[in-house]
């Protein structure tokens, strides 16, 4: 009997390696001999000039092999590609002006780590301090100081878009609630930092780099534009097991680019491993944003319109994948709503910030903050429930597939029932009855929800967007989702797969060796995968990599499609040696056999040594050994059309969270009593992972609504350059979670599966900022900002209060 693999709680292959100590990361690797060590010189100003540069007392000291300045990367690399028509030079070293603390100024390579630090502090910088702007409001205005005097602004990017009617719609609201919204810099902090080893080889003008990148994706063509290489002369390998990323490590491509460059000039392979104090100074975050939303509404709380402006700050370079924050999201911009008329305003403006790029959710968190939050002040202006607001805007079951009024479409889905669902775990009734009295005791309970869309597999038109249709029309249109995988059985009935997924940590091996279990009916455990990636080796595309939950969608359809190649090679081997028709045999436990007479049977190694063996023995044809690679894409993946109308990925699930909380009215700590939340990313390849990648991404987005923050001063300082002073959640701040999960099966992958693992990252900061909303709700604190710490809920809770005492001494 065929057993069925996918779905099932298979645990991790990974996990043996990496709980035993045989892990291979990027700093256990010494591919090449004489490898030297590099240390980076960083700008301690947020904005200055380089008027000199002094390297010569380093450059004499023992063990140190050469410095490289920004004067050398401007001389051997010209400015990275960006997406947007700003004229934005962007290089892997500051040339000529730094735009951020932390900024890389030089490069020291010695004999090891310890020499080359040493000799950090004897590079003489003269630099001539500048204004420097951290508020995005502030780096929009005129006045503001110039980051890059050749853009005229500190605007990267700016558009205007408009969809249904939008006018009609607030002209006709019985109702326009508008608000004001601040979402934090915040980042990922994987445990593994990033890292880099650059070998460049003269002869024959080839760059090899071995990194824990988050890539390849787009950002292998920028750094061969930047290097002036031909591509296929850049290799980039990444190992199998990448200490945590959660997108941040795509920013490790300046780094890579530069340490090529090192090792160019100085003839010798460089490795550089960041220390965590570079990585949160200088590595990479989500952006920070400010939001103007306003919403037409009926008096029954229907949502008819919505008006957003969105500024989001970029650091002090716009670099790819950027604008990506502000536009991965724009298909789904009205989250879980049927909302029809939708204008938006984008704004990408660089600060004096460290640069931005993807993170676990990107946009996505941006979006949800002021969206749900909106969704809530909205019953409160009207005397509603919010669960009764939410319940009149989803989008129906009977609705699907359903087109946003930006040109997401939302493949499948039950909104109404998995929100439902929410409900119930979290007694919804009686929290409210329970909450009515704590509140006459003098206690702060309150419950938040949240419904948003998770989308997963990026479209690659998606990013476009930046650009009018006038700018589009003159390039190559960009589509598409493509990821690819290899399967192939040697000789001896070996099976491997090769993935070029890059996972960090989601399971990817496992998932893959159930898929390919399945479809060939053999032991998952039998089934080795390769999840190494090298761009001159593996299978992959402008699209390849682990970003936007893109392997259930998109990677495991890749590897279902090249085992399937397989197993239609198998069965038309079998039906010749059977003489029966392929669709009369199956394939289970090892074995081919006649579906209507499995008497009638042949051992799968037969087979496969009839295809090495005995190549002449095959149907006529039929090429020798089995070596299948397969590339998917969706079909629904377009380029933006003329109206700016785009499917931003090619499927789209559903997180229903509800949240309870009481807040300590002496110190303003939010305890989360508990977390609900109901899931629908059509069907589940394999439960047990999922639940890891739900809790993940709920610790990631529970960083970000009650911890984390990349602080600066109103002068662009640092502040947060450590674990004493940037908070994440630990194992003692974890709430209670409850998970459900409801299979809607996408229809349009061949497993039915869509992406999961970001969707709590997305609602945890709405979900709680609404919870601690509804707590302090009587004392008419409305919350816009984050993150919700106790000293910021502390100061709120105070003015309010006095607020409260001095309207009563008022003399009437």
């Amino acid at each position: 009997m065929k057993q069925n693999r996918i779905g099932q709680p298979m645990a991790r292959v990974e996990d043996a390696r990496l709980t035993s100590g045989q892990g291979t990361f990027i700093e256990d690797l010494n591919p090449l001999p004489n490898i030297h060590h590099a240390a980076i010189l960083r700008s301690p100003y947020p904005h200055a000039r380089i008027k000199a540069i002094r390297t010569e007392k380093a450059e004499r000291m023992p063990g140190v092999k050469g410095v490289v300045t920004g004067e050398d990367i401007a001389r051997m690399t010209v400015p990275f590609p960006v997406g947007v028509t700003a004229p934005v030079k962007y290089y892997s070293l500051a040339v000529e002006k730094v735009r951020f603390v932390g900024e890389p100024v030089a490069v020291v390579v010695a004999k090891n780590r310890y020499l080359a630090e040493d000799a950090l502090e004897a590079i003489e910088v003269d630099y001539e301090p500048l204004p420097a702007v951290v508020d995005i409001e502030k780096a929009l205005e005129q006045d503001a100081p110039l980051l890059h005097d050749e853009v005229g602004s500190n605007i990267a990017n700016h558009r205007f878009f408009d969809y249904g009617d939008v006018d009609r719609a607030f002209a006709e609201a019985d109702h326009v609630i508008k608000h004001k919204f601040r979402f934090p810099k915040y980042s990922a902090t994987p445990v593994e930092t990033y890292g880099v080893i650059a070998q460049y080889e003269s002869s024959g003008n080839h760059l090899t780099i071995w990194s824990n990148f988050h890539g390849p994706f787009t950002l292998q063509s920028v750094m061969a534009a930047a290097l002036q290489m031909p591509s296929n002369h850049l290799r980039i390998i990444i190992p199998k097991d990448v200490g945590g990323s959660y997108g941040i490590k795509s920013g490790v491509f300046p780094y890579m680019v530069l340490m090529g460059v090192v090792s160019k000039k100085l003839g010798l392979p460089v490795k550089w491993i960041e220390d965590r104090q570079e990585h949160l100074t200088a590595s990479s975050s989500g952006t920070d944003r400010v939001t103007w939303i306003e919403a037409a509404v009926k008096l029954d709380g229907t949502v008819t319109g919505l008006k957003m402006k969105m500024a989001d700050s970029v650091g002090g370079y716009i670099r790819a994948p950027e604008p990506a924050c502000l536009y991965r999201t724009h298909s789904n911009s009205t989250g879980a709503y049927r909302i029809p008329n939708l204008h938006m305003e984008t704004i990408a403006v660089m600060t004096n910030k460290s640069p931005t790029g993807l993170i676990r959710g990107y946009g996505g968190q941006q979006l949800y903050f002021p969206l749900e939050r909106i969704m809530h002040m909205i019953a409160e202006q009207l005397g509603m429930d919010p669960a009764d607001v939410i319940r009149r805007n989803l989008i129906q079951t009977e609705e699907f597939p359903y087109t946003t009024p930006s040109g997401g479409v939302y493949d499948s889905g039950d909104y109404t029932a998995a929100f439902e669902k929410a409900l119930e775990m979290a007694n919804y009734r009686e929290f409210r009855e329970r909450q009515a009295k704590a509140r006459e005791e003098g206690k702060y309970l309150g419950i938040g929800l949240a419904c948003i869309v998770e989308p997963s597999g990026s479209n690659m038109g998606y990013i476009t967007i930046a650009l009018t249709p006038e700018q589009r029309a003159k390039s190559l249109p960009k589509s598409g989702s493509a990821e690819g995988a290899t399967v192939s059985i040697d000789p001896m009935g070996g099976i491997a797969v090769r993935i070029s997924t890059t996972p960090t940590g989601q399971g990817h091996e496992t998932v893959a060796a159930q898929i390919v279990g399945e479809v060939l009916g053999v032991d998952p455990q039998s089934v080795r995968v390769i999840a190494e990636m090298d761009t001159l080796t593996s299978p992959w595309s402008v699209a390849s990599g682990s970003y936007s939950s893109r392997f259930a969608s998109i990677g495991s359809s890749a590897v279902y499609k090249a085992a399937e190649k397989v197993r239609d090679k198998l069965l038309n081997i079998a039906a010749e040696q059977l003489k029966q028709p392929p669709a009369a045999l199956d394939i289970e436990n090892g074995k081919v056999i006649v579906r209507d007479d499995p008497q009638q049977q042949l051992s799968l190694k037969r087979l496969i040594g009839s295809a090495h063996w005995n190549p002449q023995g095959l149907p006529s044809g039929m090429e020798p050994g089995i070596h299948e690679t397969a590339f998917y894409s969706m079909d629904n993946a377009l380029p933006p059309d003329e109206n700016d109308h785009v499917n931003g990925s090619a499927t789209y699930g559903f997180v229903a969270d509800a949240v309870t909380v009481e807040i300590d009215a002496d110190t303003g700590e939010v305890k989360i009593l508990d977390y609900f939340t109901v899931h629908d990313a059509g069907k589940l390849l394999n439960p047990l992972i999922v639940e890891g990648q739900i809790m993940g991404g709920l610790v990631h987005g529970l960083g970000g609504a009650l911890y984390e923050e990349l602080a600066y001063d109103s002068n662009g300082h640092f502040l947060t350059g450590s674990f004493m002073d940037y908070l994440c959640p630990t194992a003692t701040e974890i709430p209670d979670v409850t998970i459900k999960h409801f299979e809607t099966a996408s229809p349009l992958t061949p497993l039915g599966a869509k992406g999961l693992g970001e969707g709590n990252t997305m609602s945890a900061p709405a979900v709680i900022a609404n919870a601690v909303a509804d707590a302090l709700s009587p004392l008419g604190i409305t919350i816009d900002s984050l993150p919700l710490t106790p000293s910021r809920i502390w100061s709120m809770m105070q003015d309010a209060h006095k607020s409260t005492k001095q309207s009563k001494e008022v003399p009437i």
